[in-house]
């Protein structure tokens, strides 16, 4: 069973579907001869996270027949996975979804019709310049990571031949500009906030340089600004793809299925002929198009408001998600656990958990209306984080805990406060925090040393509690007030509200002696 024999016809199609793969309902062919001279949609970045959503997403649409364009892959950075991932399949990959059950689910994904390599050194750079001077063209989109949107002097200076993606972009669009001024939509689909400014923020700064430098004429700036020719919209995108799983490799093995080496480019960038990533997934975009859109809705993606996208996104970051995974970072680590799945077989923090989001910071979530908060959080609680194939560890997680708490809990307090609501009721959020304290010292509940995770103030807050002695009576615990003063990492001032004293008697029990963090957790998870 090999994925090129599907292009070419020479496979046996009852033999794929009897052993569970889902195969293309639409013509492949047709679909890239439509793409090749009418493309609708370019997509930069050609990781893992994009052949298992995006792509998957247009697959389903596909699959309708109501469609019948596909995408066109160019990747900025790491060239490799063109020539490993790609080429030798004739850009088909297979989408293994790992099921909280311990089952997979496998798909065949088709949509993808070209793969290029977005550099001016490759001879695929004329085709990129050829496809963006079609009126065909919608949108371009991201998964690049957040760091893909930086710019430099260095990168600026280079002029019309930059080495940095969104010089890149912006070469390209210049090329649109010269086309007609043609119109396009420019769709950014990493996890981050606010992702559409992060692209065009990048955009004009190496637009502005060209026109100043004599490269580019002034009206270049004006149709980048021009939001009935040129649009950045927002989007939330939540899904988890690891790297290749050993487990989901023997699995298809004993199928008898053969693409599934493990692939190692020369700049660490893991993949595989076949993705797999969780079955949970959501991505909800902004529906500001200026010259029509892909049907991703066909595929499950939701298409809203700016403010509605933004809701989302708070309810995520602040409630349904995020704050459940520093919760269980920091205790996991002081109780030794190295992965989250193992966690949440944990009874004290699954319901730990569970009633941070459930009952603490639901009452000031906004309900955006596109997706339940409730639904949202059972979802991570029942099917994301118990899921035996998600190999994410707590250690990984509590990286940069001092750069998230101000939004993860600082921004449910702040409207705690905001809204008069009684803040005496709250329990397991003052908890965590009081967790943060205990985790700093780097010594886990058994008295055993550990390594706290990376963090730009570790060094810093450590030598605030440097003070404090696990299993030591009567000591002075006013180093506390240093800590849990400090806006910039809880948002408020702790002090400043009635959970400062609070947070520091938890914070007293938590450093009791050996043991002391699994009872004072249980402590308090049963109390509430």
């Amino acid at each position: 069973m090999k994925l090129n024999d599907i292009l070419t016809g020479n496979h046996n199609a009852s033999e794929w579907e009897s052993k569970g793969y889902e195969l293309p309902k639409f013509d492949i062919k047709a679909v890239r001869e439509k793409t090749a001279d009418e493309p609708t949609w370019v997509h930069f970045g050609g990781g893992n996270i994009f052949r298992a959503f995006p792509a998957a997403i247009l697959n389903e649409a596909l699959n309708t027949g109501k469609y019948d364009r596909g995408v066109i892959v160019a990747e900025t950075f790491d060239f490799e996975i063109i020539d490993k991932a790609y080429t030798p399949y004739n850009n088909l990959s297979l989408l293994v979804s790992l099921q909280s059950s311990g089952t997979i689910e496998k798909k065949v994904i088709a949509s993808i019709t070209e793969a290029l390599k977005a550099d001016q050194q490759f001879t695929d750079w004329q085709r990129l310049i050829e496809i963006f001077r079609k009126p065909s063209l919608q949108m371009i989109s991201f998964t690049i990571t957040e760091k893909g949107y930086t710019y430099n002097e260095a990168d600026l200076a280079r002029g019309l031949n930059p080495a940095l993606a969104m010089g890149k972009v912006c070469a390209l669009l210049l090329q649109r500009f010269k086309a007609g001024q043609l119109p396009l939509t420019i769709q950014s689909m990493d996890n981050c906030s606010h992702n559409g400014d992060k692209v065009k923020n990048s955009v004009l700064a190496y637009a502005q340089r060209w026109v100043n430098d004599g490269l580019a004429p002034a009206q270049f700036l004006d149709y980048l600004n021009n939001q009935t020719k040129i649009t950045f919209p927002w989007s939330m995108i939540d899904k988890i793809t690891p790297r290749p799983h050993q487990l989901v490799k023997e699995m298809l093995a004993a199928d008898g299925f053969e693409d599934n080496n493990y692939i190692e480019t020369d700049k660490h960038t893991f993949t595989a002929p076949f993705v797999n990533a969780e079955e949970v997934q959501y991505l909800v975009i902004e529906d500001n198009y200026t010259n029509g859109r892909p049907p991703l809705h066909l595929g499950g993606a939701l298409y809203t408001t700016r403010d509605t996208v933004d809701k989302v996104e708070t309810m995520k970051v602040t409630t349904c998600l995020n704050p459940l995974h520093t919760a269980m970072a920091l205790y996991g680590c002081m109780l030794g656990y190295t992965l989250i799945s193992a966690e949440m077989k944990d009874e004290d923090l699954r319901t730990f958990i569970q009633k941070i989001g459930y009952i603490e910071a639901m009452p000031v979530v906004t309900d955006p209306g596109v997706l339940n908060p409730y639904e949202f959080i059972g979802a991570v609680i029942n099917r994301r984080l118990p899921n035996p194939f998600m190999p994410d560890a707590p250690q990984r997680i509590a990286m940069d805990t001092s750069q998230k708490l101000p939004i993860r809990f600082g921004e449910t307090l702040k409207k705690y406060i905001a809204r008069g609501l009684d803040m005496s009721n709250l329990i397991l959020i003052p908890l965590t925090l009081a967790g943060y304290a205990r985790y700093l010292k780097g010594i886990k509940d058994d008295g055993t040393p550990f390594q706290p995770s990376p963090d730009p103030l570790l060094t810093e807050l450590q030598a605030i509690v440097a003070p404090l002695e696990i299993g030591k009576t009567n000591q002075d615990y006013s180093c506390l007030k240093q800590l849990y003063s400090r806006t910039d990492i809880f948002g408020v001032n702790l002090y400043e509200t009635e959970l400062g004293k609070k947070i520091e008697e938890m914070v007293k029990e938590l450093y009791a002696g050996k043991g002391a963090v699994r009872a004072t957790l249980h402590k308090y998870v049963s109390a509430r």
